[in-house]
């Protein structure tokens, strides 16, 4: 997911941009923007990028019937 080719630009993960406190960016070209702006002079970062988290998996319809040999 991290490296998909068409990603939506934005500026929290812009390589032109540094992130500040309180959801703000302070871009190279552009100043301080929001960090759900975005503009066209946009550059992919992945290592900016965080994930979401993973959903955790439900294991109470397992008894323990399941996990013996």
């Amino acid at each position: 997911m991290l490296f998909r080719k068409k990603i939506a630009p934005s500026c929290s993960y812009c390589a032109r941009g540094a992130r500040l406190e309180d959801g703000q960016v302070l871009c190279a070209k552009r100043g301080i923007m929001p960090d759900t702006g975005k503009c066209f002079r946009f550059q992919y970062d992945p290592c900016k990028r965080i994930p979401c988290k993973a959903k955790a998996m439900d294991f109470s319809k397992y008894d323990a019937e399941d996990y013996s040999l």
